[in-house]
């Protein structure tokens, strides 16, 4: 098929911008849309577009595990921040008070935990952001996949941020490697200049396919009332189970579980969960080093039947279980 110009098919561009407009009703400009391999394609991008060498970034802990390796492979210095359980995992701008960050990342819908930031709760993390002189990089990866509200866009904000999204999870893409970002327009050309060298451009043939997969509405929707469906399921029947301590999520298709009444190892305890259940769950250790021993993530991004079956073996696993009492925490 060849190659694309490095920033992307100019067609998919356009329909991404267009896509701010009808979902958020925000005016973006195609040319400060960049079709990436990926969003891990965009995060290399956006972080070597914005820091030098040593450049400390600010994500939340609980978080998506890859953001503090990425840092790390490009000589920069990821700052986990403790998230508190009562604001649901998410940071507040009292959580930074005292931080000296050259950026900072945030994530709504989250992964591990799918809690949202409503758009004031954004836009205080985006001021203190602008008035420390550091950069925001908002990652939307799960936008799409909302429940009982809209998930906001860092662009109904401000548009001195970096937004970055994917093809892999609304529109169920997992594996096409194609993902997007939206930068200031005086920031276009160094991302452009960047991705030619490390990438040329994004996998033509997955372009394509992205285009087509925009226009799916009754697909995807059909998808969202199948997530729906067994997020309350999960909601139901985890706390049967004894898995009670959850922040509700507003997105994705992940419950994050606070499990210090039954353990103090999640790696072990994820173990036997496998090991005596057969259920897969991941240890909390992923998403934050110092406080994840004392949780699990859930995913639901199965088919119904198979989340109805794993809840059936978690309620099994943990019956008879006492939960401890030298919790710590």
């Amino acid at each position: 098929m060849g190659y694309t110009v490095a920033l992307g098919l100019p067609a998919l561009r356009a329909r991404i911008a267009r896509m701010y407009g009808e979902r958020h009703g925000v005016d973006v400009n195609p040319e400060r849309v960049v079709v990436t391999p990926g969003s891990s394609g965009a995060f290399i991008l956006s972080f070597t577009a914005l820091f030098d060498t040593g450049a400390r970034v600010g994500i939340g802990a609980p978080g998506y595990p890859s953001y503090r390796q990425i840092l790390k492979a490009l000589d920069l210095c990821p700052v986990d921040i403790p998230a508190r359980e009562e604001a649901r995992y998410q940071l507040q701008p009292a959580d930074l008070m005292g931080q000296k960050l050259d950026g900072l990342l945030m994530a709504s819908p989250s992964n591990p935990t799918g809690t949202m930031l409503s758009r004031d709760e954004l836009a205080a993390l985006m001021g203190w952001a602008e008035s420390e002189g550091a950069a925001f990089i908002s990652d939307e990866i799960y936008h799409g996949i909302e429940y009982e509200a809209r998930a906001v866009t860092a662009l109904e904000v401000s548009d001195t941020c970096h937004v970055i999204n994917s093809f892999s999870k609304y529109y169920s893409m997992t594996g096409w490697r194609v993902g997007w970002m939206v930068v200031p327009e005086a920031q276009v050309r160094a991302v452009e200049r960047i991705a030619q060298n490390m990438f040329i451009c994004p996998p033509h043939a997955a372009q394509v396919a992205a285009l087509a997969a925009m226009d799916c509405e009754t697909e995807l929707q059909e998808n969202l009332a199948q997530y729906a469906k067994n997020r309350q399921m999960m909601l139901e029947g985890l706390p049967k189970a004894g898995f009670d301590r959850i922040a509700p999520p507003d997105g994705a298709f992940y419950v994050y579980a606070d499990v210090s009444d039954w353990t103090d190892d999640s790696v072990s305890f994820a173990k036997e969960v496998l090991e005596k259940a057969g259920v897969a769950v991941t240890p909390g250790l992923d998403f934050d080093p110092i406080r994840g021993a004392q949780t699990l993530r859930f995913s639901y991004a199965r088919a119904t039947a198979d989340i109805e079956e794993g809840l059936a073996r978690l309620t099994a696993f943990m019956a008879g279980r006492d939960r401890r009492t030298n919790r710590k925490g």
